[in-house]
């Protein structure tokens, strides 16, 4: 395959700002149609990157056009529908996270997807950050983590949490980053003890757990949207070294007792000041259009997904997946 024609299903900020630009860039690859409700949006993505078909309905799209795979940008709880008629169309499918607003509705995805044969992938970014995935090599030259800590605050005092008409809370909204990428740090749980609260709210806002994997590590989940500011860190530790990561900014990488540590710019180590590329968008779309041209399974796909919507469940509720 020389070319990975793709259609997108969805052109909002987030996709404009982050898989549109990147896949754009890519010689292998080609937008080949938009799909989008909003008229304006939709001519802003095929005017902006030389989309040649547009359309209203994504059901025309995917009859009308030949393409590899879908990309489905949209808010979590419009998923599942989507994403099932495309899988009857025997397309490979990218979506965001979270996949779907429940782990019942990851698991009918997961399901149909295995049925239809093809290659799927959920954007946990964090995973393809350049900086964290360098920070995770080094730490891992030393042996396996054995505590890996993962921090997200929000300040959202005082407003609604994410898509409140869906029901869909902030942990599988949003600090599910810190969940998948715990995963991605020590494994598969076998333990978890969470603590859920309300702080000066009327809805949950703050998840936290001990989580044991099967490989012996510990994991922490700390999050509050109820904090100062918007802090996002993550900790990887194993012998005699320590990476303490602040996606946004830097990797710090300390060894052997040494008091200074070594700087890994965010920016500098991705090679650019772009938002999509020192976050890892960049590198997850590239994996994905490298996956279906090598006809592999990418490492979040809808059935590895449906392990980290598990686990968010076994974090809010305190009971072990059935």
């Amino acid at each position: 395959m020389d070319k990975v024609k793709i259609g997108m299903i969805g052109a909002g900020t987030h996709s404009m700002k982050v898989h549109y630009p990147s896949l754009a860039e890519f010689e292998d690859a080609e937008i080949v149609a938009v799909s989008e409700l909003d008229a304006q949006r939709r001519a802003t993505a095929a005017a902006h990157f030389h989309i040649r078909d547009t359309f209203k309905d994504y059901k025309e799209m995917l009859a009308d056009v030949e393409m590899d795979a879908v990309y489905i940008i949209m808010r979590p709880y419009l998923l599942l529908d989507i994403v099932l008629y495309a899988l009857e169309q025997k397309k490979h499918i990218f979506i965001e996270k979270p996949p779907g607003v429940s782990a019942d509705q990851t698991r009918q995805m997961a399901q149909a997807a295995k049925d239809a044969g093809v290659l799927t992938m959920v954007g946990f970014n964090r995973r393809f950050i350049p900086v964290m995935a360098e920070a995770k090599r080094q730490v891992e030259e030393r042996g396996p983590i054995f505590l890996a800590v993962a921090s997200f605050y929000k300040n959202m005092a005082g407003r609604a949490p994410y898509w409140p008409e869906a029901g869909v809370d902030v942990l599988t909204a949003d600090a599910i980053h810190c969940v998948d990428a715990l995963r991605w740090m020590a494994g598969e749980p076998s333990e978890v003890t969470s603590i859920t609260a309300r702080h000066h709210s009327d809805w949950t806002n703050t998840f936290n757990a001990l989580i044991e994997f099967q490989s012996g590590s510990i994991g922490i989940l700390k999050t509050h949207y109820g904090a100062g500011a918007r802090i996002h860190i993550f900790e990887m530790h194993s012998l005699d070294i320590s990476a303490l990561i602040n996606p946004d900014v830097e990797a710090l990488i300390y060894r052997d007792g040494q008091g200074q540590p070594d700087v890994l710019d965010a920016s500098g180590f991705a090679g650019s000041g772009e938002f999509y590329k020192y976050y890892g968008f960049y590198a997850e779309n590239r994996y994905f259009v490298d996956c279906i041209k090598e006809g592999r399974q990418p490492m979040t796909n809808f059935a590895d997904a449906l392990l980290t919507m598990e686990l968010v469940d076994w974090i809010r509720t305190g009971e072990r997946p059935s």
